[in-house]
């Protein structure tokens, strides 16, 4: 089998990351941190990338997932002279091949990320298997956890409760105050949802000392969350190996660094983080390279977001690695009932706080094919 044909259909749609401003604020004596205002949602352009073969089958993957939504031209370009005429079922290798390849073309790591999703829903197609069968499903299905919010400390513990309602087992925040003021807000959902589900902290908007980070990890570990995620900038190594140190609440990193898979290796590698968060953005090959960096070393791999096809590609993931403990959900339809806008038929939505894959082979992504073809804009 070889690969014909690739190609990109292009989409506009409001993005997911919306334009702000940066304001100083106050953080504690003379210190001072940047806050964020909001300042509306841009349009976008979302990518969805097609492999085709000499046997007429193709894969699909959406390029990136709620984020990093497009390819560039040259990305693009590149990818053609390294994969036409190549055998699909070579994942391995042709993960190997464009990763060696990123360096001369002075791009992001990860950028063949969707591609590879495409090779694996080719392989599905091939087989006869839904892509967590060709991995080897561990699971039917796996807990989500759901990200609440609130303007206010009891507007959160009021989100987190209906959470819980639903069925989810595990709750994370955004909270964007000062260490004090989210452990407070911290301890008010703890008491709105009692002890037996999971709280997670994501520590994303907020901007903490080393210091700061270790007292809060502390008051965290004394309301038994699960995590602390992002503490400390993921480019602060030796800060994250400190607080790695000085607390027993699991850490995990980094987020903003795990497009390039040997970073991510090197800072579970070197104690700067007890969890590493991965995304399937980066491709499944890579993903599961990550996996297994994680399990040699006793630990989990936590997926962010949807990781792409709006949904479909973390559903399966979750369920085809054992050492992963939960999908992560945002409600309103943000990340995956958007897939509707362009063609998507079945974006996967957990029930009772359990997320589960599609049947159907590769992805089993279905689509309104003439709805895609009437939203696109363009094809590349």
């Amino acid at each position: 089998m070889k690969i014909t044909e690739i190609s990109l259909s292009v989409f506009e749609t409001i993005s997911n990351t919306g334009l702000f401003e940066l304001q100083e604020v106050p953080a504690g004596g003379e210190r001072k941190r940047w806050v964020r205002t909001a300042e509306g949602a841009p349009t976008r352009e979302l990518h969805v990338l097609h492999v085709r073969t000499d046997q007429d089958l193709e894969g699909v993957c959406t390029v990136g997932d709620a984020r990093y939504t497009r390819m560039r031209t040259e990305d693009l370009e590149q990818l053609r002279f390294l994969a036409l005429g190549e055998d699909p079922q070579e994942r391995e290798r042709l993960y190997s091949k464009c990763k060696a390849a990123t360096r001369g073309m002075f791009t992001m790591y990860g950028w063949h990320g969707a591609f590879d999703n495409c090779l694996w829903d080719i392989v599905g197609k091939v087989e006869g298997k839904s892509v967590s069968e060709l991995i080897g499903r561990v699971r039917q299905s796996c807990p989500a956890y759901y990200n609440y919010g609130g303007a206010t400390k009891e507007a959160s513990a009021e989100d987190a409760s209906k959470a819980a309602e639903q069925g989810f087992i595990a709750l994370k925040d955004h909270f964007r105050g000062t260490g004090e003021v989210n452990a407070e807000w911290a301890a008010a959902v703890r008491d709105s949802v009692g002890e037996d589900l999971d709280l997670l902290h994501d520590a994303a908007g907020c901007s903490y000392t080393l210091d700061e980070a270790v007292e809060l990890g502390r008051r965290l570990e004394a309301l038994k969350f699960g995590w602390f995620e992002e503490p400390l900038d993921d480019r602060d190594l030796t800060g994250l190996q400190r607080l790695c140190d000085a607390v027993d609440i699991p850490i995990l990193a980094p987020e903003t660094l795990m497009n390039d898979v040997d970073l991510s290796r090197a800072w579970l590698e070197t104690a700067a983080t007890d969890k590493l968060r991965v995304n399937g953005r980066i491709g499944t090959t890579a993903y599961l390279h990550l996996v297994e960096a994680a399990r040699v070393m006793g630990t989990t791999v936590e997926p962010n977001g949807p990781g792409g096809l709006f949904g479909h590609v973390h559903a399966h993931l979750t369920c085809a690695v054992k050492n992963t403990t939960y999908y992560e959900y945002f409600p309103n339809g943000s990340r995956d009932e958007a897939g509707k806008e362009i063609g998507l038929i079945n974006p996967p939505i957990p029930v009772d706080g359990q997320i589960t894959p599609a049947g159907g082979l590769g992805w089993g992504a279905e689509w309104d094919w003439d709805y895609f073809e009437k939203k696109r804009v363009t094809v590349r």
